[in-house]
C-alpha cells in the first residue's frame, strides 16, 4: 500500500493551513485583503503594512461542523498583534458567542504583541482574552492549534491557555516569555536562547504535552491537526465546558502550585521528565510522535 502524502502544517502559510484543514471550498473570509483594513500606525513609523494586517479570519465547515477560524501569518511581523489584527480576532470570537458555531479554531503563529503598536497591542490582547472566555461561557469550544515557526508567545501564549483545548505538534512552541527575552532580562546563565535543543525541551510541544499545557500532541501534518480539531470539538460537545467554574479554576491553581513545588528548581525539560519517572528522558526528543506517545503514556500528567 502506498502511504498517503503528508502535508506539513509547519511549512504552510496562514491560508495554506486553513485550506488544508477545512472542507474544500467551504471557507469564507471576513475582511480579506481586498477590504484593505490595515494598521493605522505602521505607515507613521515607516513600516510595511499588509492588506489583511497579518491575520485571516472567516468561517468554514470542518468535516461538516460549522466553525469560525483565525490564522495568523507569522511571516508578517512575526505574527505580532496590533490594533487591527487584534480587533479582527476579537470580533471573530464575539461573533462566535453570538452565533454559537460548533467551535472556533485559532491557528496561532505569533511572538505576541507587535512592539510597533505596544499599547494598542496590549489592549487588544486583553480584549481577545475576554472574548475567548465569553465564547466558552456561551458554550462554544475554542481550540488552539500550535505547530508553526513562531509558536505562541507573549500575550497570545496566555490566550492559548484560555482556550478549551490546545493541540500542538513537536515543532510548535508555547510559552509566555520567549527564549531571547529571558536571556536578555536574566542573562545567558538563566537561559541560552542559542541552544535550540534546550529551547524545544522547555517550550516545545513534547514538553508542553507532558506537563498538560497541551492536551493533544500530533505529528506535523495538516491532516493530523484537522482530525485532532474535530475530535476536540466532539469531546467538548459531549461534555459541558465546566473548566471556567470556580471549583475547576481552584483545582488548576492547586495543580500549578504543586508543579512549582516539584519542579521549581529545574532548568531543563530533561530534569522535569526524570522527576516524572520517565526512563531515559534524554531519548524523548529523538522519538517520532507515535513512539513518544507510547513511551510516555503512563507518565503524562492527567
Amino acid at each position: 500500500m502506498i502511504p498517503l502524502q503528508r502535508h506539513s502544517y509547519y511549512e504552510a502559510d496562514a491560508r495554506g493551513r486553513i485550506a488544508g484543514l477545512v472542507d474544500a471550498g467551504s471557507f469564507h473570509e471576513f475582511l480579506g485583503p481586498t477590504h484593505r483594513v490595515m494598521s493605522p500606525h505602521l505607515a507613521q513609523l515607516d513600516q510595511p503594512a499588509a492588506f489583511d494586517d497579518g491575520i485571516v479570519v472567516g468561517e468554514a465547515t470542518l468535516q461538516g461542523k460549522r466553525v469560525l477560524l483565525a490564522a495568523q501569518q507569522g511571516e508578517f511581523m512575526g505574527g505580532g498583534v496590533g490594533e487591527v489584527h487584534g480587533a479582527k480576532l476579537t470580533g471573530l470570537l464575539r461573533r462566535a458567542a453570538q452565533t454559537r458555531p460548533d467551535g472556533v479554531l485559532l491557528l496561532l503563529d505569533t511572538g505576541g504583541v507587535r512592539l510597533h503598536e505596544a499599547n494598542a497591542g496590549l489592549i487588544a490582547i486583553s480584549e481577545i482574552m475576554r472574548a475567548t472566555l465569553d465564547a466558552r461561557a456561551a458554550g462554544v469550544p475554542v481550540i488552539a492549534l500550535i505547530g508553526s515557526g513562531n509558536g505562541a508567545f507573549g500575550g497570545m501564549g496566555i490566550v492559548a491557555r484560555c482556550c478549551t483545548t490546545v493541540v500542538m505538534s513537536e515543532e510548535g512552541r508555547l510559552s509566555l516569555s520567549g527564549p531571547e527575552v529571558i536571556e536578555t532580562v536574566r542573562g545567558v546563565e538563566e537561559f541560552d536562547a542559542r541552544d535550540r535543543a534546550l529551547v524545544w525541551r522547555v517550550t516545545g510541544g513534547k514538553h508542553r504535552y507532558l506537563i498538560d499545557q497541551a492536551q493533544v500532541l500530533v505529528p506535523d501534518s495538516l491532516q493530523a491537526f484537522a482530525q485532532a480539531a474535530v475530535d476536540a470539538l466532539q469531546a467538548d460537545t459531549i461534555s459541558a465546558d465546566t473548566d471556567t467554574a470556580l471549583g475547576a479554576l481552584q483545582a488548576r491553581h492547586a495543580a500549578l502550585k504543586a508543579r512549582v513545588q516539584a519542579w521549581g528548581e529545574c532548568n531543563d525539560g530533561l530534569q522535569v521528565w526524570a522527576l516524572q519517572g520517565i526512563a531515559e528522558p534524554e531519548r524523548l526528543p529523538l522519538l517520532d510522535t507515535a513512539d513518544f506517545l507510547a513511551a510516555t503514556a503512563q507518565r503524562r500528567l492527567p
